[in-house]
């Protein structure tokens, strides 16, 4: 056996052992789900992606087909990241389940699809706290303008609630995910 053909075998089962032993959590179900995915395919090999679920505390994204993980990132997210987004300008991302309803190619970040935030529930929860929840929640890019500083933004939470991911994995996302997809965003 070859040294890459060892290494990608260490590395799936690595990826296996620690998603299987992640599924005895109390959200078990879904991250059994998870658990199966196997070594990502080529773009062009994936049908249609039918859920995105985020998992704030790994700060991963995963998209699904069926109950096949075909790709998965790491995000960063609001600046507050513990909790359910609130009220507007808590820097939360929200949890909970949504749509990705609109794609806008000429956002201030590089592309974004926004996520159908806030819900009925979430507009009486902030109203009860006599504050607006706040919208425009996006998975997009990076900023328009950020140049050669686009290093320093990776692994740090710097959003204002949205899910962001970089320039090269926000061109995958755009190519895979239509407007109707679901969004689960877990803590």
């Amino acid at each position: 056996m070859d040294t890459l053909t060892m290494l990608r075998s260490y590395l799936t089962t690595a990826l296996l052992a620690t998603l299987a032993l992640l599924a005895t959590t109390t959200q078990g179900a879904e991250l059994r789900t998870l658990a199966m995915a196997e070594p990502q395919p080529a773009i062009s090999k994936i049908g249609t992606v039918s859920e995105v679920v985020v998992r704030k505390a790994e700060r991963r994204l995963y998209l699904l087909s069926g109950e096949r993980v075909v790709r998965d990132y790491r995000i960063s997210l609001g600046k507050t990241p513990e909790g359910h987004k609130l009220y507007e300008g808590d820097s939360r991302t929200p949890e909970g389940d949504y749509t990705l309803d609109f794609r806008n190619p000429n956002s201030d970040f590089y592309k974004s699809i926004r996520v159908s935030y806030p819900s009925p529930r979430d507009r009486k929860l902030a109203e009860a706290w006599g504050l607006r929840p706040g919208g425009n929640i996006m998975i997009h890019g990076l900023p328009n303008d950020v140049g050669d500083m686009a290093f320093a933004y990776k692994g740090l939470d710097w959003t204002d609630g949205c899910i962001a991911v970089n320039n090269e994995e926000m061109d995958e996302i755009w190519q895979l995910v239509e407007v109707g997809t679901p969004i689960r965003i877990l803590p």
